[in-house]
């Protein structure tokens, strides 16, 4: 499956919606030119909803890396949204979880971007955690 890449925004800040798998080639490749295309015209807040992503391979994992040190060359910053648990796992494997800000809901996310307005952290391993438990 290809990745369909949609563009919205709240609260001035841009949320890609992500489907399909993120992996090397065209699918790589168009978030990257998408991020860029954003960071130009001046918008370096950037909010990549994952929920819809079932795989992520180690280079779109490096376009991720790309993208968030783009965004924040620009004074800005990329969040992760509602990434699955296979996802989730592989930052934790990576180390990447120290990098990423990574949040379960997208009103906390946005609210990330704001100083004033109160956030709830999501803890990875403890998600992690629970959904080991809830497959016993």
């Amino acid at each position: 499956m290809d990745l369909e890449l949609h563009r919205r925004e709240q609260d001035g800040i841009a949320i890609l919606d992500l489907k399909g798998r993120l992996v090397v080639g065209e699918a790589a490749g168009k978030l990257r030119e998408t991020t860029s295309q954003l960071i130009a015209s001046g918008h370096n807040s950037i909010i990549l909803n994952l929920a819809g992503v079932q795989y992520i391979d180690s280079t779109g994992l490096g376009t991720m890396v790309i993208c968030f040190t783009s965004a924040k060359k620009s004074g800005g910053m990329m969040k992760l949204l509602k990434m699955n648990r296979r996802n989730l796992e592989l930052l934790v494997v990576t180390k990447l979880a120290t990098v990423f800000e990574v949040f379960e809901d997208e009103q906390t996310a946005v609210n990330s971007f704001f100083p004033n307005r109160e956030i709830k952290k999501f803890d990875i391993l403890t998600f992690l955690q629970s959904q080991e438990r809830a497959e016993d």
